[in-house]
């Protein structure tokens, strides 16, 4: 809201005094006056302006030159009654290059716009060019400085938006590790138990014994192949994941666990606000990337509850069968956002995205019609 009121303001007041430029140019019925109230428009519209932002930076730069030129050569010393607007523009506009224009055009760009801004004091008098020279130099500097501080901030953000889905991917890249070394562990004990019982000089093993037992050890094997190729896929992905001197960030890798252990997580989350489970009895056996998947969301949405939803009088976390075999995992309180208490990095979320997303779920995060805020997953469930 504050954008548009901005944007309405911006260019409530560009209209209003190109109106006045040109009721001071009918009245003196100059040519040069109503050219000056056409460039300043477009200088004034560039500024303002959402797409094709560069043409239009062009368009208005060699439009100002232009004009400096003309002014300069054929009518010296004509009073410019729209310069304020022209300059104006064009500084918010070396502004907007600095930050917005990529990275093998922004000096080509910036020097573009800004030129036309420290050139317009030639249309007036000698003394006009020694005068404003140099104030208006320091402006474009300014605008340059300012421009390149917000596109520093947009590198930041994307710079740790990127790490953050990164880290993600290696840890579960290191649950998946787990994961695969567990079903190849029974797939070796049983290879070997079947082994044993053949070159033991026992008792043959009946058919059924024999399904039974291949029946494990292929079931394992689906299980480690599924989970493999799911974790080639994160390391594919994060192709710089890996920190200075060939170890991934991040530590010892973590057990795997079950759903008691959200149940931990729930019971530990204090009484301010309390935390309240419900986990349905139809969830059966899970695969471990789910449980840990479901685990992490629960995890990341109980701490941004208590960052971002201090007010809150309850917090609800369920973990349910959908109708198609998923697993849905939710979180919702009925905090309204008052009373924050800690300062946020803004990137759990986007990391947990990231976590759902490979293992082909999805994650859907934002308030709630009643007030409050919820975080749902959907995982599906292979073979569910």
């Amino acid at each position: 809201m504050g954008g548009c009121l901005f944007r309405l303001l911006a260019w409530g007041c560009a209209a209003l005094y190109l109106m006045l430029c040109l009721a001071v140019s009918y009245a003196h019925r100059s040519p040069w006056d109503l050219a000056t109230i056409v460039v300043a428009a477009v200088a004034g519209y560039a500024c303002l302006a959402r797409r094709g932002l560069e043409r239009w930076a062009t368009a208005s730069a060699f439009a100002s030159l232009a004009l400096t030129w003309a002014l300069a050569t054929m009518a010296p010393g004509t009073r410019d009654q729209a310069a304020l607007v022209e300059v104006t523009g064009l500084l918010v506009l070396v502004a907007r290059m600095a930050w917005t224009a990529p990275q093998g055009r922004v000096i080509a760009m910036t020097a573009l716009v800004g030129v036309p801004v420290v050139l317009t004091p030639l249309r007036g008098s000698p003394f006009l060019l020694l005068v404003l020279t140099g104030p208006l130099t320091v402006l474009a500097a300014i605008a340059i400085g300012a421009g390149l501080y917000l596109r520093a901030l947009d590198t930041r953000r994307r710079r740790a938006l990127s790490d953050a889905r990164r880290d993600e991917r290696l840890e579960l890249a290191r649950d998946l590790h787990d994961f695969v070394a567990h079903h190849v562990t029974g797939i070796v004990v049983q290879a070997q138990a079947a082994r044993f019982a053949a070159g033991s000089g026992a008792a043959a093993q009946s058919p059924e014994q024999l399904d039974r037992m291949f029946g494990q050890i292929e079931k394992a094997g689906t299980e480690a192949l599924t989970s493999m190729r799911r974790m080639v896929g994160l390391l594919r992905d994060a192709q710089d994941g890996v920190r200075p001197g060939g170890a991934p960030e991040g530590g010892a890798t973590r057990p795997v666990g079950d759903l008691t252990q959200i149940a931990d997580l729930v019971d530990g989350f204090g009484d301010t606000p309390p935390a309240a489970l419900a986990l349905a009895d139809d969830l059966g056996e899970l695969p471990p990337e789910v449980v840990t998947s479901a685990h992490r969301v629960v995890q990341e949405a109980l701490t941004n509850a208590r960052k971002h939803a201090a007010d809150a009088t309850v917090v609800r976390v369920s973990v349910a069968r959908l109708g198609d075999g998923s697993v849905e995992v939710a979180v919702r309180d009925d905090g309204q956002g008052r009373g924050r208490r800690l300062p946020s990095g803004g990137f759990g979320l986007a990391g947990l995205a990231e976590r759902v997303d490979a293992v082909d779920g999805r994650l859907t995060a934002g308030p709630r019609p009643e007030g409050g805020w919820e975080v749902v997953a959907v995982i599906p469930v292979s073979g569910g």
